[in-house]
């Protein structure tokens, strides 16, 4: 029995006998040497994978199709925003956690029936602003906690 071996890429071809060829995909995440670039880009040759039952593939699948994505493209998106440190979703929670911030120290002393001066609401103004950043983290970090918790 004769073993010749061929490499197409991440393919490997072994051809046993003169009748049978079998492909086998190399199993490394290493880039191979000479790779090329497509469409101007580095070539995309890394695959990550996970296990999801039928359930949550299904919302996954909904979820991209209403965003206009393949399944890939939408995960890769996602693990680069997260790897990145994406600060898109900091600013967007700092000003959420503000106007919480601001109705929550200014509603409470009006309801019970407190006035509120002009110097008053510019010093709450002064204090949401600067402490806003911190609140939102926090929020951020307990939302991520109890996220992590139901995995």
């Amino acid at each position: 029995m004769e073993l010749k071996i061929r490499e197409f890429g991440k393919l490997t071809s072994f051809r046993v006998s003169d009748r049978k060829l079998v492909f086998m995909s190399l199993l490394s995440s290493e880039l191979q040497p000479g790779t090329r670039r497509v469409r101007g880009r580095e070539k995309r040759n890394i695959t990550l994978n996970t296990k999801l039952t039928r359930t949550e593939y299904a919302e996954v699948e909904r979820h991209c199709e209403s965003l206009g994505l393949d399944f890939g493209e939408w995960l890769r998106g996602l693990v680069l925003r997260d790897v990145r440190n994406d600060t898109g979703h900091l600013a967007l929670m700092g000003e959420v956690t503000s106007l919480r911030l601001l109705l929550i120290n200014t509603l409470e002393p009006l309801l019970r029936g407190d006035k509120m001066t002009a110097e008053q609401f510019k010093e709450m103004l002064r204090y949401v602003k600067a402490n806003k950043r911190k609140a939102a983290e926090d929020a951020l970090a307990n939302y991520t906690e109890r996220i992590t918790e139901q995995l």
